[in-house]
């Protein structure tokens, strides 16, 4: 009877584990208008936005090589 009991015990306390960890890996995803919304507080959290900026991301370089290259032109022709 004792082996019984104890096979009961070891049983629920594996189905608990089990349970609490399906229920942990869930995680707290909520479903909204088509979109899966990872967290409950998304109204409050601020939005990043990072607007678009120039297609060719070395231009100030360019620009200032550029200027090097004349001013080395303008000693040269002196």
């Amino acid at each position: 009877m004792n082996v019984s009991r104890f096979t009961k015990n070891s049983t629920w306390l594996l189905f608990g584990g089990v349970l609490a960890s399906i229920v942990c890996c869930s995680g707290c995803q909520t479903n909204v208008g088509g979109q899966t919304l990872p967290s409950a507080y998304y109204l409050r959290d601020d939005v990043q936005y990072f607007p678009s900026g120039p297609e060719f991301k070395l231009s100030r370089t360019v620009q200032a090589m550029e200027e090097y290259k004349a001013a080395g032109a303008e000693l040269e022709a002196e």
